[in-house]
């Protein structure tokens, strides 16, 4: 008995292996942790700078410009309408090479899928982001002001917002 079971089970342990292969094979077609949408980068042309930052809130604005530098066509002048399309707050988990390793939505614009995927895009385009080396890795944590253009600003480079009229 013991012999006819030893070809089956190795057959199922084959089959598993196999499967297992497959599946990681598959892997997660180029999304990082924490992405909501299928938003693939577009080739950014970008460089890890240098960020003298000590502290991930001083290290916001160096992310900060790196992203503007990149997107300057992107950029929303001025100050920003009233009512924006959409305003999501993200935290991208860099590591101390400047990539991004994951993304965590802490309010994010569920209204608005292609706001999401257009500020997910932007965040993995651009890497590498400036590398800290007092820091290593860095949480970095910035609100995106999204105006139904496209255009957007980030809070922390943000150049403030109209008032709505009476």
């Amino acid at each position: 008995m013991m012999r006819s079971s030893t070809p089956i089970r190795r057959l199922c342990l084959g089959a598993a292996l196999l499967a297992a292969l497959w599946l990681a094979g598959c892997g997660t077609g180029g999304k990082v942790a924490g992405q909501l949408s299928d938003a693939a980068p577009t080739a950014s042309g970008g460089r890890a700078g240098s960020s003298s930052a000590a502290s991930a809130r001083d290290y916001r604005r160096d992310a900060a410009r790196h992203v503007y530098a990149l997107n300057g066509s992107r950029i929303y002048r001025g100050q920003l309408p009233p009512l924006l399309y959409a305003i999501g707050t993200l935290q991208v988990s860099i590591d101390s090479a400047g990539q991004v390793r994951s993304l965590h939505w802490l309010r994010a614009p569920q209204h608005a899928p292609d706001a999401i995927a257009g500020i997910e895009r932007t965040v993995l385009a651009a890497a590498p982001y400036p590398v800290s080396p007092r820091l290593g890795a860095v949480v970095w944590t910035d609100t995106w002001l999204w105006d139904e253009s496209g255009r957007f600003q980030l809070d922390t480079l943000s150049e403030g917002q109209l008032q709505a009229a009476p």
